[in-house]
């Protein structure tokens, strides 16, 4: 049995009762919800090829919040997002969907405790990161610019109690160092064969090269988060240096939701299952991520065995997740 995480369909056992066990239905309700051009229940049903008394029913039972009210919080939430980043309280009022100025900001009010011109003259300074998040029930929140996020709490530092988290934390950053690292690398040396015929998981392609490596070590995350998630197949990794650091800035916090949320509900013996591998593989949560972390290790430390072959000085880019967290916990 060997790791197969591609399918773009898998069926996702994760999920709770609440959803029947049909997390790819939930995602397409919730889209009904959300979509742009849905400004009511019957709207959203019938983009949902569903009657209005089924959806409501079917998106209550698997969000644990009625469409109308899922809607109208995300949109309060992308509301003060805007409203942080310089649009007017006019523009928003009817971006929203709101008839008036004075509808929008009595709706505001009573979500957030405050005018919505406040929010936008707080956000001129510096708003916290989730400043515009209300209270929800199963954790959907606006988040630009991937729309929606699920909240997992955001410590900077984590605790010395917790082991994994700060492998996770460690992990992260580290991989932040190193791509920082090869930014002086030029195109040749990027891609040179350093170790003929490595490949460490031999479905997982060869990585020979600072190239290929850097590529494994960012992209290996994502059929995982897509395959949990529900989500579709994301293309083959990258291999340029700038769109891994775009790729790996985009990942970061969805592994660490992931993590965290796994963690929180104490799920790491919830099952997904990748019915396109041949024969249909059954993976553990806790196998996941224990394999996703194995071999990112092996990685980084490949990375800085590469970089110094190239003439970068790895001698600052301490590995050791001991000197990380004192630097990151005020030295304790």
């Amino acid at each position: 049995m060997t790791p197969c995480p591609t399918d773009p369909t898998a069926a996702d056992s994760t999920a709770d009762d609440r959803t029947g066990g049909d997390r790819d239905r939930l995602r397409e309700l919730l889209d009904a919800v959300l979509a742009d051009e849905h400004s009511n229940l019957d709207e959203m049903a019938t983009g949902a090829f569903s009657s209005p008394f089924h959806f409501s029913r079917q998106v209550s039972r698997g969000a644990g919040e009625s469409p109308v009210a899922l809607r109208r919080r995300v949109l309060l939430e992308r509301a003060a997002w805007l409203l942080q980043h310089g649009k007017t309280v006019t523009e928003v009022a009817f971006d929203s969907g709101y008839e008036s100025v004075d509808g929008f900001a009595r709706a505001f009010t009573r979500a957030f405790g405050h005018s919505p011109g406040r929010a936008a003259s707080t956000g001129r300074t510096a708003p916290s990161e989730h400043s515009h998040w209300l209270p929800a029930p199963n954790g959907i929140h606006f988040h630009s610019p991937t729309v929606l996020y699920v909240d997992s709490g955001t410590p900077t530092t984590e605790s010395a109690g917790d082991v994994l988290m700060i492998m996770v934390r460690h992990d992260l950053d580290d991989i932040d160092t190193l791509l920082d690292a090869a930014k002086g690398v030029d195109e040749r040396e990027w891609t040179r064969r350093r170790l003929p015929g490595h490949e460490p998981l031999h479905w997982n392609g060869p990585e020979e090269s600072l190239a290929q490596v850097m590529s494994h070590l960012v992209a290996d995350k994502q059929p995982w988060l897509a395959t949990i998630e529900g989500a579709d197949m994301p293309p083959g990794p990258p291999s340029d240096l700038s769109a891994l650091v775009e790729l790996q800035r985009e990942l970061t916090p969805r592994w660490l939701a992931l993590v965290r949320d796994i963690d929180r509900r104490n799920a790491w013996q919830d099952r997904v299952i990748d019915a396109l591998c041949d024969p249909p593989e059954s993976f553990l949560l806790s196998q996941i991520v224990a394999h996703v972390l194995t071999f990112s290790a092996h990685r980084r430390q490949l990375a800085r065995w590469m970089l110094r072959d190239v003439g970068v000085d790895v001698r600052t880019l301490d590995p050791d997740p001991i000197m990380w967290h004192r630097k990151h916990s005020g030295g304790f």
